[in-house]
């Protein structure tokens, strides 16, 4: 067993250029872009779930305090690496800044499986990149706005999260381009840096200064609750169309009274769950596809007690 894990190990060092630091420990480092958000604890357990199923390694979690915290991340990344893990799931807040570190750990012979957002020309030192596909997910709420719009159209704001990140760009400029299609006009994007205070406040402040807003969009978990709360505590629920992103309790409670028309929900325990299986599959030697989508279900009042979107919720 000893000889077929070490061969292992030097088939993938191999495969990924590796230098001479060889991965000698049996862990698994799951590295997200904050462990505040629901979404990025719903990571943790798919990943912690394919360990128990796996049995063969230690599934360690950890993201800095804020997703703007590059430096912190780039840090947990090059301790993972020097601790010579066996693997890394790796959900970068900065699709340049986590580029060396992720190129580091391929020299090193250590399999890399990317998350949720992007690295950008960076193909070559990652193994797979398991994400929703954050443009069609966007086009699919813009698509639901239009449908709640009817024949209306007008301004509509666009709430993000983190300037430069993969998914904020995917999610936002598939939105802008089917909303401005079907003849409205974009305002925004408002970046709100993740912090949900300050994408109420941001909310707050779009409200006021449009009252010919017809629709609003929020692009992550903490600034759609953010927003959705700036809606109801401002009169707007069931005026404009609404809808968010992500699934936690939250978000659901505000689907369900009817302040949002609808939350586009990836699978983030499927980010985690198939990040560990990936990993295991790259370090057994078998062929793994370069992109996985891992989908994403439209919840609304109508279908959030049903089977597909209890799936996802969280």
């Amino acid at each position: 067993m000893k000889k077929f894990l070490m061969a292992t190990i030097m088939g993938a060092a191999v495969a990924f250029g590796a230098g001479s630091a060889m991965a000698q420990q049996k862990e698994i480092a799951v590295i997200v872009k904050s462990e505040n958000a629901n979404f990025w604890q719903n990571v943790k357990g798919g990943a912690l779930d394919a360990a128990k199923e796996l049995g063969d390694y230690e599934v360690t979690f950890q993201g800095p305090a804020a997703e703007t915290d590059v430096v912190e991340q780039v840090n947990m990344v090059e301790n993972a690496i020097n601790r010579k893990v066996s693997g890394i799931v790796l959900a970068p807040s900065d699709p340049v800044g986590l580029v060396p570190s992720v190129k580091k750990a391929w020299e090193s012979g250590i399999p890399v499986i990317i998350i949720d957002s992007a690295l950008q020309n960076a193909d070559k030192y990652f193994q797979s990149f398991l994400a929703t596909d954050n443009r069609t997910a966007g086009e699919l709420a813009a698509s639901k706005m239009i449908e709640k719009l009817g024949d209306k159209t007008g301004k509509v704001a666009m709430m993000s999260y983190v300037p430069g990140v993969g998914s904020s760009i995917g999610r936002d400029g598939g939105f802008k381009d089917i909303i401005e299609a079907a003849g409205n006009t974009v305002i925004g994007p408002f970046y709100s840096q993740s912090d949900m205070a300050q994408a109420l406040n941001q909310t707050v402040d779009v409200l006021a200064s449009n009252s010919d807003l017809v629709g609003i969009f929020g692009s992550n978990e903490p600034t759609a609750i953010g927003m959705a709360r700036a809606v109801k505590q401002q009169g707007y629920a069931g005026k404009i169309a609404t809808i968010g992103f992500d699934g936690d309790s939250t978000l659901q409670d505000f689907v369900r009274d009817g302040t949002l028309d609808g939350i586009i929900v990836q699978s983030s325990y499927a980010m985690g769950y198939k990040g560990v299986m990936t990993v295991d599959q790259v370090l057994k030697g078998e062929t793994v596809s370069k992109r996985i989508d891992t989908g994403v279900v439209f919840v609304t009042k109508d279908n959030i007690d049903g089977g597909e979107a209890q799936s996802v919720l969280y």
